[in-house]
């Protein structure tokens, strides 16, 4: 098929690029910038440039395609508000398969979303469900919680440089997956008649909480973590001020998600009928003790060859 990649040079869209090549579909990745995006093309994805926002961009991306992978998101860098880039951006998107009569359309949503429609983020992935359940569209949403790859910035990186772990809230377990194992799955739907029109939770194994987390990093690390818990009713005052300067805007929707990941109830789910229904097996899933155990291994070892060269180049300038 040839695919129409959005949010190719994001965490997950691009395991999704690279997943579908794998799998022999024809891969087009829109982007904004493609310098930022040779890699793609590296691999052999055709970019074009275009811009959620911009409706013609959209035309010329979608023409001669068979089906729509949409992994794109507001960045905390952008300065527009998330209803503008996200919501905005994803009616264009619509209207424009349509005009180019591309039915096919797999969509990665979050889990939970209709359960916190006062989080913008989770708010436009609830009312883009509900718009694509209304449509004509062969859609496949898929309901995400989180990545792995943002376990390693949050807990492993502070935990093995004896900086402060940041946590909010109550603490929040979430199945946390792999973005290649979720790669798995959006590519999976373009082959699998059974999950169009269909809406599947697509998280991790097991649901972990901070404290969890912070455990298995101090014992794969050898490490002792410096935890700080902040408290939700700070959040809420910093989400305040920042909602009273427009170009702040977005830091105060980001700022709600803590919501979301502070508040205390679980974001996982039932599996059995989403492997079921895409063809995948449980044991092929990544394990969160093994990513943060392979992790570590790596980094360890990258960091004793540094010393031993260190050592070398020292005994070296030595007069004896």
């Amino acid at each position: 098929m040839q695919v129409l990649v959005l949010g190719g040079t994001g965490t997950l869209g691009r395991q999704i690029a690279r997943r579908a090549l794998d799998a022999g579909h024809d891969v087009r990745c829109m982007v904004r910038t493609p310098r930022k995006a040779s890699f793609l093309q590296e691999w052999g994805c055709e970019l074009t440039r275009g811009d959620l926002l911009e409706p013609d961009s959209l035309d010329y991306a979608l023409d001669g395609v068979d089906a729509v992978i949409d992994a794109s998101t507001s960045r905390p860098t952008d300065p527009h508000s998330v209803y503008e880039t996200d919501w905005d951006g994803k009616l264009n998107l619509l209207r424009a398969c349509e005009r180019a009569e591309v039915k096919r359309f797999v969509f990665v949503s979050l889990l939970g979303a209709h359960g916190h429609r006062s989080v913008p983020l989770m708010d436009i992935k609830a009312c883009t469900e509900n718009l694509l359940e209304s449509s004509d569209f062969d859609y496949t949403i898929l309901q995400g919680a989180a990545f792995m790859q943002g376990v390693i910035s949050q807990f492993a990186i502070p935990v093995l440089e004896s900086q402060t772990v940041w946590v909010s809230g109550s603490p929040t377990a979430i199945a946390y997956m792999n973005s290649q194992d979720m790669a798995r799955f959006a590519v999976a739907a373009l082959e699998r008649q059974e999950t169009i029109r269909g809406t599947y939770p697509v998280v991790g194994l097991k649901a972990w909480n901070t404290g969890e987390l912070v455990q298995l990093c101090e014992r794969c690390s050898g490490k002792t973590a410096r935890v700080f818990r902040v408290q939700p009713v700070l959040i809420k005052l910093m989400q305040g001020i920042a909602s009273f300067f427009e170009p702040a805007v977005n830091v105060a929707e980001r700022l709600a998600f803590a919501e979301v990941t502070g508040g205390g109830q679980a974001l996982d789910a039932q599996m059995e009928n989403s492997y079921a229904a895409f063809g995948l097996e449980p044991s092929e899933t990544t394990e969160m003790e093994s990513y943060i155990s392979e992790y570590y291994d790596t980094i360890l070892k990258r960091l004793r060859e540094m010393e031993a060269d260190l050592d070398k180049d020292a005994r070296k300038k030595l007069p004896f």
